[in-house]
């Protein structure tokens, strides 16, 4: 439609209830957009085919920071930005320049990738005071389209799963699908892509419940990665919080995401998404204007108080979003509705969530934006999920979020990982991780599942590079090996990399059961990495966050190589955590002493209870942890984490007989079902996981 055909109705403000961002109406579209300090806001029109501008319109301010204006005749797939005009005063927080086209930041859609050109900065780059000048390029032309897009219909209604019952596989939707053959060219890496029945049938057959999704909000690739000729794989970077990102799209719309939340649905797969909402794309003050900083730097953005030309960087990634600031908080909040109701996600793993609740600098677990989402009739039965630290001042926040959230427990991660390498006085922290992390959660009335336990995540060390390599090989990434984790208690088992020796290979096998049987068998919420579950490795790179190549993406080739039986064995965990109910038990369980009740309790291999000696003694690498309840199948866990063998004299709850059903020393993993008198000696081997189940004898009289 030409722009001589449009008609504009202007309104004198935004009245409640307005929604910000470009909606269809009865008659055109309402396009509304917040900025407090903007002097005038012009709304630019382009031709979807040739991409040139056809009109501009002035918006009309509001009383409360908004400009709006209504187009009729205007229709779904009209491509807009916008230009802000205002104060070019950096020194005093303000950074508008009206020769950027600017991003919505309620689109829908973003047409097309954004790659940074010089015309996307506002100030003449170079010289120590480069972010003070002005720039009067244009920067339309390298600039991607906002799209208006229709509603999408409503979700079926379903049920949800119990907290304690999840277990997380953490996903890259194009890591997953660029590797399967089966699937045709332009579907690799697509949300389309792993859509497909026979993806989705993995996931299912693996015995998972939830995904975890890398960010897919659009994000745009880091300057200097573009000057090294890499991308930004991760996804951690967002300029778009409610439009998908359009390179994981094989077709130009965002209902290609919903229709793979809705074949996941039909699948029984939760979906949760990792979302960034600490910081945006933009970077520090040397960054590009895409969206926020020229629309209203001063509101979007904390900036640091003695010199507001800086910003705050609680994130290390160069800026911090300002939650204190209510036209922000409701910007998040209607990005995480738009999720959950639109696009009908399960739940959201917040990425650096101590940020988002920084008031005066300083967190609160009160804080508004927690009091919001506990509130939202939407969001409050959502799965929410923090990674619980940022860089900010006393940022590592663990165990103190509110009641109803979980937490990523890199402590659980620490903890395990050094005990199966060998160090000392490690046996409390990993009773304590078994546990369900009590000594984290307990005090403030939450219960396990709060702790979303994990060896790896997409954050370091694939499980098989973690037994493989003792120092970070980050070469690839164009940073001399000084990026990525330092400290990450991996064993080499002998030798740095691949190794052909029978006797290394065979105990990172083995360790690699035992990391994962810890995993599946203790309480609390356990979270899989992508491609763990067959070997996948990328080659020492802890910190492969820029490598959207083979080393970090899913080999399905795998699945018929010698990977095959470590997969059996991933699923035989799984089949057994869902099996037996003590595993998944949704609250703590302690020794009361009381007969006939749930009871955990901790045993020495002699048979006699843990005793504080055991406890403190550093060189003690083995317990036995018995799980009863009234009506459940007692479970006897047993760990040996010493390079010796450990005869272990079992418990005996009753008259009754205790039979294997995992053995991480044992080939078949199983342990074959053999069958142990109650009071009797299991011999223990080094390096090993052993669960055993109880079968009582005793005649009733």
């Amino acid at each position: 439609m030409s722009g001589q055909e449009l008609m504009t109705n202007h309104r004198p403000l935004v009245e409640p209830g307005v929604p910000l961002g470009a909606h269809l109406d009865h008659d055109g579209v309402s396009f509304a957009l917040f900025s407090e300090h903007a002097e005038r806001v012009e709304l630019c029109l382009f031709d979807a085919h040739s991409g040139e501008e056809t009109r501009r319109i002035d918006l009309a301010r509001g009383a409360d920071g908004c400009w709006s204006e209504q187009l009729s005749g205007l229709a779904a797939g009209a491509h807009y930005g916008y230009r802000v005009h205002g104060p070019w005063a950096p020194e005093a927080g303000h950074r508008f320049n009206p020769h950027k086209l600017l991003l919505d930041p309620y689109a829908r859609w973003i047409s097309g990738e954004l790659v940074l050109d010089p015309r996307h900065y506002a100030f003449e780059q170079g010289g120590e005071r480069e972010d003070l000048g002005f720039d009067t390029r244009d920067s339309a032309p390298v600039m991607p389209r906002c799209v208006v897009m229709p509603e999408l219909p409503a979700p079926a209604q379903r049920s949800r799963p119990a907290h304690s019952d999840r277990v997380i596989y953490e996903a890259h939707v194009r890591g997953l699908t660029m590797r399967h053959e089966a699937l045709s060219p332009e579907l690799r890496g697509t949300f389309a892509g792993m859509s497909d029945g026979r993806i989705i049938d993995y996931l299912k057959s693996l015995g998972i419940d939830t995904v975890e999704l890398m960010p897919v909000q659009a994000f745009v690739d880091e300057p200097h990665l573009q000057q090294r000729r890499l991308r930004n794989y991760w996804g951690y970077n967002t300029v778009g919080f409610f439009a998908p990102a359009a390179r994981y799209a094989s077709r130009p719309q965002p209902a290609e995401f919903r229709a793979l939340v809705d074949r996941l649905h039909d699948a029984g797969i939760e979906v949760v998404l990792d979302v960034v909402y600490n910081h945006s794309g933009e970077g520090d003050h040397l960054g590009p204007h895409l969206c926020f900083r020229g629309i209203d730097n001063a509101s979007y953005y904390r900036l640091t108080a003695d010199n507001p030309r800086y910003y705050v960087n609680d994130t290390g990634c160069g800026n911090t979003l300002d939650l204190e600031h209510p036209r922000v908080r409701e910007l998040v909040l209607d990005s995480l509705r738009y999720w959950a109701q639109a696009m009908d996600v399960d739940g959201f793993r917040f990425d650096l969530a101590p940020a988002l609740a920084r008031e005066g600098g300083q967190f609160n677990p009160g804080s508004a934006f927690f009091r919001a989402l506990a509130q939202d009739p939407v969001l409050g039965d959502r799965l929410l999920v923090a990674e619980p630290w940022d860089i900010g001042p006393d940022g590592y926040r663990l165990g103190q979020f509110p009641a109803g959230w979980s937490e990523w427990n890199d402590r659980y991660r620490d903890t395990v990982r050094r005990f199966w390498r060998g160090e000392e006085n490690q046996l409390p922290g990993l009773a304590r991780a078994l546990h369900g992390s009590g000594d984290l959660f307990e005090a403030a009335g939450r219960q396990p599942a709060a702790s979303v336990n994990f060896v790896s995540s997409h954050d370091g060390f694939t499980l098989a590079d973690l037994v493989s390599y003792e120092e970070r090989h980050n070469q690839a990434n164009g940073e001399d090996n000084r990026d990525g984790h330092r400290h990450n208690f991996s064993s080499n088992h002998g030798a740095e990399g691949h190794s052909a020796d029978p006797r290394i290979a065979g105990l990172r096998l083995r360790q690699r059961r035992n990391l994962l049987a810890t995993l599946l068998l203790s309480q609390g919420t356990p979270m899989l990495l992508m491609g763990d579950e067959l070997g996948r490795s990328q080659q020492g790179n802890n910190n492969a966050y820029c490598q959207d190549n083979e080393t970090s993406w899913f080999d399905w080739q795998a699945l018929g190589g010698p990977e095959a039986g470590f997969l059996e064995f991933v699923r035989h965990l799984l089949v057994l955590r869902r099996r037996h109910a003590l595993l998944r038990w949704p609250d703590y369980v302690h020794d009361t002493g009381e007969a006939d009740t749930l009871q955990c309790r901790w045993y020495d291999r002699d048979g006699s209870p843990m005793d504080r000696n055991a406890w403190d003694n550093p060189h003690q690498a083995w317990l036995g942890k018995l799980l009863t309840a009234p009506g459940e199948q007692p479970l006897l866990l047993l760990v040996n984490g010493s390079a010796q063998n450990v005869p272990f004299r079992l418990p005996a709850p009753a008259a009754g007989s205790w039979t294997t059903q995992l053995d991480t020393a044992n080939r078949d993993y199983t342990g074959g079902g053999v069958a142990h008198m109650a009071g009797g000696h299991l011999l223990l081997r080094q390096r090993s996981v052993v669960l055993l189940t109880f079968t009582n004898t005793q005649k009733e009289e």
